[in-house]
């Protein structure tokens, strides 16, 4: 009898319990269900059709369902969405983000259900959006990565009550600000990965106090300024700061390290010395900076070092004849330096039987069968260091004899200006307000009312600049005098240009563009406040703006935009025989393509979304009184998308007859390629404009193979030029004029080659001018 009660009470207490974890599988089930409907069903949730339980799926390297007594812990999706655009606008992509219909607030709302998740991979699925505060409801995460995909705004601050999180990872997306201050709340975070997105400002102080990290990666960004102190991060063993703007010396770091990266910046000073005690070090990437001094003899012996660059710094000095070199170092990259003196044993080719790669190129070492300068060429380097320290010395003490005076006056500025600082903070928040709209293409209001700067080197420039401002058309007419053809300077396909005087005597240049799309006011001003944002020192200013129109839609079939009237002509002006006089040499045509290649990068990085179809001609860069250039007709894909798609209609029907048309037309679209064209003519001069080279990757092919240089290049360039800056010029031009865009550098590798070969021409006058002093 009792037995019989005991195996009643257990099918009694089993029937209770199975349906509970049947409703719980049931109901788990028909959310991911819901997740899949939401992702648009893609291939990798094939799986899923006919399932009645999802805990049952079979995991695979790119689905994974982990389930604990019936409910899921763990979520791994990877899509096949893994092309990343160059230009991604802030809304949806055929066939590479999921569909217009898609809301990231609502899929999230779904994902947070799962509120046991401990585990969220969802990777190159297409989403699309700002990630939204309410993904911290995810109280149990211990893993986040949303990589590759076409996220952007800034990092929600609320996931910093995920107190367990362990790993974030967010790299390949378009996320934008600044990177959270708040990282150090996350007390368990170990894995930090935010690479390729578009960040901004400083690294924060406080990562350094997130002793739990193992990984950090932040490359691939626009972070500037210092690198903080790191050597409190005790288990961190892979630092990844590549492709940034840092300015800073370099930081102190853990002796855990195996990896550090932190090539492609602007880094000064010397190398630490104690970098040479890290002794789990392997690999060692601080090439393209601005690094100085001799590189600490313990780097090469380090016990597990296999890959060392310190190519393209400007490392000066000697190596000594008793460097000795680790066991498993197996690249050696030195090349693009000023050291002279004799090869190292354990770095010459004789001795290493061809098992090390040593690169030593572009220095002023004897005895290597690699192309060397003349030793004057890094001497002139190494003494321009040591009379650089002097002068700083001397400042110092010039600084801290007037600093009592300045901080005098700071004080009381500080007091006049401190009620207009906080009325103007108060103004800016006012106009960073999201602004709703319904308006389904182009940029989505939300974005549009959002956008904001990101590089933070034209923050002193957009102080001093004059305040946008709308115009009325009655004020642009009585500017231009009705538009008569007097003041009608010219017409391009983005609309006539006019000059015009304003009433306060301030001469502008305004631009009429023709809508082929009637946008609604909304619509159409968020455009222009996009395009407002558009301020640094090497773009004309745009002043302001005028739309032709009444107040509904229907009327809206005109803009006008208001610049800056550059009274002194265009760089072709510059470049041509006709006017001998004011032809500029070639120091200064690399300063003013780096100040083109400085505007370039603020309009492909400066706000989110970058503009990165501005069709660049040569006769759209003027030249300011002082030799600054600024370019102008920038930014108008912005608000005349509707016009190129009207032109791509048109050109569509041509290419059937055609198909150069075509391939002419993606290449006019890219900044790079265009920019490579500019370089082309800087080079060549008036004979590129008197149609003279018809073929330009033969004129390519023959300034990289240096053949027949005086019968192609401007002989003002020639007569003025240094061969290293010229050849690092040829050089960069080939790649940016390559046909395959995968081939193309980018625009921050164009801006940095540009500089180098500036500081190259530099040192070339400067070892010139030594000569001729001496010989006086």
């Amino acid at each position: 009898m009792a037995s019989q009660l005991s195996l009643a009470l257990v099918l009694t207490t089993c029937s209770l319990l199975f349906p509970i974890t049947h409703q719980a599988q049931s109901s788990q089930t028909q959310l991911l269900l819901q997740v899949r409907r939401q992702l648009e069903n893609p291939k990798v949730l094939d799986s899923w059709e006919k399932t009645y339980d999802v805990c049952l799926t079979k995991p695979s390297s790119t689905l994974a369902v982990t389930c604990e007594r019936g409910v899921v812990t763990e979520l791994r999706i990877i899509g096949d969405k893994l092309y990343r655009p160059a230009k991604f606008l802030g809304y949806w992509l055929p066939n590479q983000t999921l569909s217009e219909n898609f809301v990231m607030d609502s899929f999230i709302t779904t994902i947070t259900r799962l509120t046991t998740l401990r585990v969220l991979i969802l990777v190159s699925l297409g989403l699309w959006g700002p990630l939204p505060d309410k993904i911290h409801r995810l109280f149990a995460l211990e893993v986040l990565d949303f990589s590759s995909n076409f996220l952007y705004g800034s990092i929600p601050p609320k996931i910093c009550a995920i107190t367990g999180l362990q790993t974030l990872t967010l790299d390949n997306n378009y996320f934008n600000g600044t990177i959270p201050d708040w990282l150090d709340s996350l007390s368990n975070l170990t894995v930090l990965q935010l690479e390729s997105n578009h960040f901004n400002g400083t690294i924060p102080e406080s990562i350094s106090k997130v002793t739990t990290l193992t990984v950090l990666s932040l490359s691939s960004n626009n972070l500037s300024g210092k690198i903080p102190d790191l050597s409190s991060l005790n288990k961190l063993e892979m630092l990844d700061l590549r492709v940034n703007e840092l300015d800073s010396g370099l930081p102190g770091l853990p002796n855990g390290l195996v990896t550090v990266l932190l090539s492609k910046n602007s880094l000064t000073g010397e190398i630490l010395q104690q970098y040479a005690s890290l002794n789990r070090l392997q690999h060692l990437d601080l090439s393209f900076n601005f690094l100085r001094g001799v590189p600490p003899e313990g780097l090469f012996s380090l016990p597990y070092i296999s890959y060392l660059n310190l190519g393209s710094n400007m490392l000066s000095g000697t190596l000594s004849d008793d460097l000795a070199c680790g066991a498993q170092l197996g690249f050696v990259d030195l090349s693009m330096n000023r050291l002279f003196g004799d090869i190292p044993a354990c770095l010459s080719s004789n001795s290493n039987s061809n098992k090390r790669t040593v690169k030593l190129g572009g220095n002023c070492l004897s005895g290597g069968s690699e192309k060397q300068h003349d030793l004057k060429y890094c001497e002139v380097g190494n003494m321009t260091e040591k009379s650089r320290k002097k002068e700083v010395v001397m400042m110092v003490a010039v600084i801290g004899g007037v600093c009592f005076v300045i901080m005098f006056f700071s004080v009381v500025f500080f007091v006049i200006c401190r009620r207009s600082c906080q009325r103007a903070l108060t103004e800016q928040k006012l106009l960073q307000k999201p602004v709703s709209d319904n308006s389904a293409t182009g940029f989505s209001s939300e974005l549009l009312a959002n956008a904001r700067y990101i590089s933070q080197s034209v923050k002193l420039g957009t102080q001093i600049l004059p305040t946008y401002r709308v115009f009325s058309v009655e004020e642009l007419k009585e500017a231009t005098k009705n538009f008569e053809r007097s003041s009608f300077i010219g017409e391009g396909s983005i609309g006539k240009l006019y000059k015009g005087r304003l009433e306060n005597g301030t001469y502008v240049a305004i631009r009429c563009l023709a809508l082929y799309k009637r946008y609604s006011i909304r619509n159409l001003k968020l455009r222009l406040d996009l395009l407002a944002k558009l301020r640094h020192p090497n773009l004309v200013r745009l002043l302001g703006h005028c739309i032709d129109g009444a107040a509904d839609d229907a009327d809206v079939n005109r803009v006008f935009l208001v610049y800056e009237f550059v009274p002194s002509g265009t760089l072709r002006s510059y470049l041509s025989e006709s006017s001998l006089e004011k032809v500029i040499k070639w120091p200064d045509r690399l300063q003013v393509l780096i100040g083109i290649a400085k505007a370039v990068h603020f309009l492909h990085t400066g706000i989110i979304p970058g503009s990165v179809n501005n069709r660049l001609k040569i006769n759209s860069v003027l030249l300011d009184e002082h030799f600054v250039a600024k370019l102008s007709d920038y930014g108008l894909s912005i608000i005349t998308e509707e016009i190129y798609r009207h032109q791509v209609k048109v050109e569509d029907q041509q290419i059937q007859t055609n198909p150069a048309i075509e391939i002419a037309r993606d290449l006019d679209d890219d900044d790079v390629y265009s920019f490579g064209h500019i370089i082309l003519e800087v080079l060549t001069g008036p004979r590129f404009e008197s149609g003279e080279f018809t073929n330009v990757d033969l004129l390519i092919k023959s300034l990289s193979d240096n053949e027949d240089a005086d019968q192609l290049l401007d002989p003002i360039v020639l007569a003025t030029c240094s061969h290293e800056s010229l050849s690092l010029v040829v050089s960069i031009a080939a790649k940016c004029l390559s046909v395959e865009t995968s081939s193309r550098p980018s625009v921050e590798e164009v801006l940095w080659n540009l500089q180098y070969a500036a500081q190259v021409q530099g040192a070339a006058d400067g070892d010139l001018k030594s000569e001729v002093t001496s010989q006086a």
